[in-house]
């Protein structure tokens, strides 16, 4: 790994962990960040780790001591998939890859209008579009409107419907996109709404995120390149 490519894992590992904060805190979860780790004591909302590596070579045992091990779903992102938690009664949920896009790199011309939601309202339709019937449509919680480092994304049709949508979250030195979803296409169908519009809000910074499966085929078509692995644990 490059010197450049270090700086980038760590620089989206940390966004990543800000975006994990700022999540659970719109569930009335507070986090802490320490030197290695940031970590949550109680269980964190759903698909949201309760501990995110910072730096590599993290002490396992302090990270384990730090969240709830008693209760099942305990979760950890690996940041820098440099941990062994199975002894600890945890096993590998997936394997993925931090991207990279350089802020240099062009943007296509989205079909479609996108926007940053501002009410609650929007926040509504946008989940409801993002959830499609799934049973998740009170995840995403008005709270997060208010957060100035987060943004989040709508596309919306000729009509005016949501039909794609993403978060946006913004660091010092990065700009992050997670949970991209489109109604025709998939993820490769909200990467350029998601992009041009991430480019407008934050010109000059570099997006970063992780996907893995065809989610990174997806995001490498799109001009990402993979920087480092990640390593999600999860326990039963």
């Amino acid at each position: 790994m490059t010197t450049t490519q270090r700086f980038l894992v760590r620089a989206a590992a940390r966004n990543n962990a800000e975006w994990c904060a700022v999540m659970s805190r719109s569930h009335g979860v507070r986090g802490e960040f320490g030197r290695q780790a940031w970590t949550a004591s109680v269980r964190t909302p759903p698909y949201h780790p309760d501990a995110v590596t910072l730096a590599p070579g993290a002490d396992a045992a302090e990270l384990l001591n730090r969240i709830d091990v008693g209760a099942p779903g305990a979760s950890v992102k690996d940041s820098f998939a440099d941990l062994d938690l199975t002894r600890a009664g945890f096993r590998v949920l997936f394997d993925a890859h931090w991207i990279h896009r350089p802020a240099s790199a062009a943007a296509t011309e989205p079909e479609l209008a996108w926007e940053v939601v501002r009410t609650p309202p929007a926040l509504r339709a946008w989940q409801l579009a993002r959830d499609d019937g799934t049973g998740d449509d009170a995840l995403f919680r008005s709270e997060l409107l208010k957060d100035r480092a987060t943004f989040v994304l709508a596309g919306r049709s000729a009509e005016g419907r949501v039909v794609a949508g993403a978060v946006a979250s913004r660091s010092d030195r990065v700009a992050g996109i997670s949970n991209l979803f489109a109604s025709a296409g998939g993820a490769s169908g909200a990467w350029p709404g998601a992009l041009h519009t991430v480019q407008r809000l934050f010109p000059g910074l570099p997006v970063v995120g992780y996907e893995h499966g065809e989610d990174l085929d997806a995001a490498l078509h799109h001009g990402f390149e993979p920087v480092g692995p990640l390593r999600i644990w999860l326990r039963d």
